[in-house]
């Protein structure tokens, strides 16, 4: 039970004993991450669209979705520390508005530069502030207990985007033209910055509350950073580059980027088309994906509270890479044999992410989120590196069969980096 301060709540000057307001800040950050990640993997259904309308390459289409990619991953330090200058609920509304813009804009494009210009530049710079370090500072501000639950809900928005999005704009795309899709995504984005100027609070300070679970103690600005935060985050930068810790943890990050939203959340749909499964049974597969990643981060960030680190991401990433090198023969078997490849890969899809978060506390303390945030960066590289690289590789060799052998045997590379990084 708790008192709003009437001053400062505004729309929320009353009393409410029955849900705290912690959980309506994770409703909200929830819908908003949701609706980035069904954005970021609108690409996977447009990639034979967009190839049969304009008559482009799956390489200069790859070349967008590679630096929205990018700018996702690099857009996310800086993000963190705009947060923490000017708010959250301010930073979170005007991505949302650059998403609305981006997407809406798209259906008018003609020439491959200006996919590049909206959906690369303004798209990625959008859900750049929509990243994954948006969960993390919200779960650092406003949580002192259950922080690693919480992050695992957050790493679920992405898989419940998919759940969401992906089936529903394949079946549109069978009535509809692919303008249909954007416009529809411009008119969600909108609506969740409608939400996010509502309720979203940038401190529980703000209405008078500690961090839940926090003792009386606490303070209740919870800033996370102290002074300058850009210089905070180039700060942060230098602590990470003289650390071995933080280079293990980014490679093997990188790896997690380059087999997750790289490759299969990009690509997929357009290698089930190549070999004869249809767009929406393929769209539909991923979202299923979906339905388990969630039910997999969330354990996971269960067990990030509770076991070694370094042997959760070994195992993930062991597992992972073996699903990887066995994909191109289970596209050339049958579905049924695809539906025990997306249960499998769905449960360990954003699994590393709660055990990365958490070492990266433990190691860096209370840069930890900051440095978090480059790693992200690092994370994105990846993404972007495996996206252009596997269509570069489709329009050169006509398949995807090398690409995902390649990205398996690097998780299994990146399984021994873990081990390496210090208790």
């Amino acid at each position: 039970m708790f008192h709003l301060n009437q001053k400062k709540t505004g729309f929320f000057n009353k009393q409410i004993s029955f849900f705290p307001y912690h959980w309506l800040i994770v409703l909200t950050t929830f819908f908003t991450l949701v609706l980035a990640a069904g954005i970021r993997s609108t690409p996977s259904v447009l990639m034979v669209p967009f190839q049969v309308y304009f008559g482009w390459s799956r390489a200069e289409i790859s070349l967008a979705v590679a630096i929205n990619l990018l700018l996702y991953g690099f857009c996310g330090p800086f993000a963190a520390a705009l947060m923490e200058l000017y708010g959250t609920r301010r930073v979170v509304a005007l991505a949302l508005l650059l998403l609305s813009a981006g997407t809406s804009l798209t259906a008018w494009v003609k020439a491959p530069w200006q996919m590049v210009l909206l959906w690369g530049i303004v798209v990625g710079i959008g859900t750049g502030f929509l990243a994954t370090v948006l969960g993390t500072v919200i779960a650092q501000k406003w949580f002192d207990k259950h922080r690693g639950l919480i992050l695992g809900i957050f790493s679920a928005a992405g898989a419940t985007g998919q759940l969401i999005f992906l089936p529903l704009f394949s079946k549109l795309l069978q009535s509809f033209s692919w303008q249909v899709v954007v416009w529809l995504l411009s008119g969600a984005a909108l609506a969740v910055m409608v939400l996010v100027i509502i309720v979203m609070r940038n401190n529980p300070g703000d209405i008078g509350l500690l961090p839940y679970g926090a003792s009386e103690t606490a303070d209740l600005a919870n800033s996370m950073t102290k002074g300058n935060p850009f210089l905070v985050v180039l700060k942060g930068l230098k602590t990470a580059v003289y650390s071995k810790e933080f280079w293990l943890l980014s490679a093997s990050f990188f790896v997690c980027g380059a087999t997750t939203s790289g490759l299969i959340g990009t690509h997929f749909i357009a290698a089930c088309i190549d070999h004869g499964i249809t767009e929406i049974y393929a769209a539909g597969m991923l979202s299923v994906a979906g339905v388990f990643n969630i039910f997999g981060v969330t354990f996971a960030g269960w067990l990030s509270d509770r076991l070694d680190n370094r042997w959760l991401l070994f195992w993930y990433y062991i597992l992972r890479g073996v699903s990887l090198v066995l994909l191109p023969f289970t596209l050339e078997a049958n579905h049924l044999s695809i539906v025990f490849f997306i249960v499998f890969y769905g449960l360990d899809w954003s699994a590393t992410l709660p055990s990365t978060v958490r070492l990266a506390a433990n190691i860096f303390g209370r840069q930890g989120i900051v440095i978090f945030g480059w790693m992200m960066a690092i994370h994105q590289v990846g993404s972007a590196a495996a996206a252009f690289y596997a269509g570069a590789l489709h329009t050169i060799a006509g398949s995807y069969h090398w690409a995902f052998i390649s990205a398996g045997l690097l998780c299994l590379m990146a399984s021994g980096i873990v081990i390496l990084i210090r208790r």
